[in-house]
């Protein structure tokens, strides 16, 4: 696994963004951040790729996105 598709936890999200909790699941919801994903049973974390590419460019982020790109990344092997 490439240190872009590393899986990273909320309190390194929240490092990274500057963005609160609450905020992080309200732009989830909208479509405007990255999903997270289920790691274990009680546990959630983000690929780290796609957390960057948000940090990247925010206001042109969509969620939709997200399979889009990861398998244009793979086409590339970069995934």
């Amino acid at each position: 696994m490439s240190n872009a598709e590393r899986i990273i936890r909320l309190n390194t999200v929240l490092a990274r963004t500057g963005l609160s909790r609450a905020t992080i699941y309200r732009k989830i919801a909208e479509g405007t951040f990255p999903r997270n994903v289920k790691i274990s049973i009680h546990g959630t974390g983000w690929h780290e790729s796609e957390v960057n590419r948000w940090i990247a460019n925010p206001v042109r982020y969509r969620a939709d996105n997200d399979d889009a790109s990861r398998r244009e990344d793979a086409d590339r092997g970069e995934g």
